[in-house]
């Protein structure tokens, strides 16, 4: 059985003892099926229990089912990515820290396969939990509001699950490279606080990785500017690779770190 095998079972166990398995999903499929139904019934609730003047009557914006998938996806890039960051930002460092790493450096694995295993259990539970949330969002966005272009749609998705991949090479290489604690930090600035810059001052500027969440909503409205666009998405490719190259890299050379 190959290294890769072995680590990804490793892996998998692992997650299923802490119920990441579970609880992950959950999290996105919550969150995706909320949002259409707050946006529907908000205001039937508020003029039912809101103890407004007899008389008074709410006026809410008529949504477009695009706006209600993009408010879903405002929640995934604070709370979920939230979730993400403290979910797993000490998965390799944890694993130095409790001496399991030493059980496994003793062992003839290649440092690669250590990190993909790692990497490809982190896309199943992100990239598979808000890709169910997001299909759920969309049933109910159906049911409630109207129909989302499939293409349109596809093309959303696509664009965020690059950036879901940008987002877990991050905090893969800060493991890797930092003790938890130091990793959750630096995952928590550059996954969301990096954000909050762009959304206050990224008007200066159109080639970036952390604008692929805005660039999504713009292909789901069919309103995209192609060049910015591909430079964003070429920078983020390349950016991974360099990340994964990295985790890689600090994996090995932490070695010596490990608790015995």
């Amino acid at each position: 059985m190959s290294n890769f095998s072995v680590l990804f079972q490793k892996e998998w166990r692992e997650n299923v003892r802490n119920f990441k398995i579970l609880w992950i999903p959950l999290v996105f499929i919550l969150f995706g099926i909320s949002e259409p139904l707050m946006n529907y019934y908000l205001p039937q609730i508020l003029s039912t229990v809101g103890n407004m003047p007899e008389g008074t009557v709410l006026q809410f914006p008529e949504l477009t089912p695009e706006q209600v998938v993009m408010s879903t996806i405002s929640q995934y890039q604070f709370i979920g990515m939230l979730v993400v960051v403290l979910g797993f930002a000490g998965i390799v460092a944890r694993e130095r820290k409790n001496g399991t790493a030493t059980l496994l450096y003793v062992r003839p694995i290649r440092y690669s396969s250590y990190v993909y295993s790692k990497l490809v259990i982190m896309c199943i539970l992100v990239i598979g939990s808000v890709v169910l949330g997001l299909l759920a969002n969309l049933f109910y966005t159906y049911v409630l509001f109207g129909t989302v272009d499939a293409s349109l749609f596809l093309g959303f998705l696509g664009t965020y699950i690059l950036w879901l991949l940008f987002v877990i090479s991050i905090i893969l290489f800060s493991s890797a490279a930092f003790s938890t604690g130091i990793a959750s930090a630096v995952s928590l600035f550059l996954v969301l606080f990096v954000q909050i810059i762009d959304a206050l001052i990224g008007k200066y500027w159109t080639i970036f990785p952390w604008k692929l969440p805005m660039y999504a909503g713009l292909i789901l409205n069919d309103s995209i500017d192609m060049k910015p666009f591909i430079w964003s998405m070429s920078i983020t490719l390349i950016a991974i690779v360099a990340l994964l190259a990295g985790a890689i890299y600090f994996a090995k050379k932490n070695v010596s770190k490990s608790k015995i």
